[in-house]
């Protein structure tokens, strides 16, 4: 597939705090994904609740937010950074929830970022 030349920026959310059983799986597959789209040249602006995940590491992403992964807050960080494109599966059900009701307040059709 070839690269996208319209997306420079990528906004990543991530899946928050690890629970038993669950999200670790996300901060991997997460983590990955950051490595990749910045070898490809993409800025990553990362937003992540859980500073104590691999996501995190400050080399991952150009931009690192430890911020409560709430549509409100993300919105804020949408507002300041201007990704072009928002990236929530890395997220699992938290960052899906998050996008869609960011789709839904009109967020992402405010500031032009893709889905």
């Amino acid at each position: 597939m070839p690269k996208r030349t319209d997306i420079r920026s990528i906004l990543i959310i991530g899946a928050g705090p690890i629970v038993i059983g669950q999200a670790c799986e996300f901060d991997y597959s997460g983590a990955q994904a950051c490595k990749a789209l910045r070898e490809e040249g993409y800025r990553i602006v990362l937003v992540n609740s859980n500073p104590a995940t691999i996501m995190t590491d400050p080399g991952l992403a150009d931009a690192t937010y430890i911020e409560p992964i709430t549509p409100e807050v993300v919105a804020k960080i949408i507002e300041k950074e201007r990704p072009d494109a928002l990236l929530p599966t890395m997220g699992g059900q938290t960052g899906l929830n998050t996008a869609l009701k960011l789709a839904d307040m009109g967020v992402l059709e405010r500031f032009g970022v893709e889905l």
